[in-house]
This record gives C-alpha cells, structure tokens and sequence, in this order.
C-alpha cells in the first residue's frame, strides 16, 4: 500500500464480527473472554476505530465458532453495501 493512501479499519470486517457475535448470543465480554483478547478490541474492531492482526482475527473466528473464510465472505459481503 502506498505510504500516501491513508490506513482505514475495514468496515465490512467490524460489521461482520459484530454480526456474527449477535447471531451467536454474546456480549462483547463474552466474545473477547473466548478469544482471549481485551474486550476494548472487540469494541475498537465493532466500531470500525481499529484493524486486528491476522492472529486476532483467527481467534475471533474460532471464539464465533465460524471459519476464516465465513468470516471473511460476510466482511466482503458488507464492505460491498
């Protein structure tokens, strides 16, 4: 990526999670205890304020209990709206 584009979070993946984690029954605690990640992430990453690491990421799906590339597919999906 260019140094002169500017680096937004990814709108469709903060969306995704978040929806992802409604239709599972969870709280954002609940999400960020399973995944063993702080749940001020969970929130920056809902929020559209931070982008997680790949590893974060990996965690998030498997604490969804969803594959990467559900994951990924539902990101893409709502990136594109």
């Amino acid at each position: 990526m260019p140094d002169d584009l500017p680096h937004e979070p990814q709108s469709g993946l903060g969306r995704a999670v978040r929806t992802l984690r409604e239709r599972a029954g969870v709280d954002q605690a609940t999400l960020a205890e399973r995944a063993e990640l702080p749940e001020t992430l969970i929130a920056e990453i809902e929020s559209e304020k931070a982008d997680p690491v790949w590893g974060d990421v990996r965690r998030i799906a498997l604490a969804l209990d969803v594959s990467l590339e559900r994951l990924s597919d539902l990101a893409e999906e709502l990136e594109a709206d």
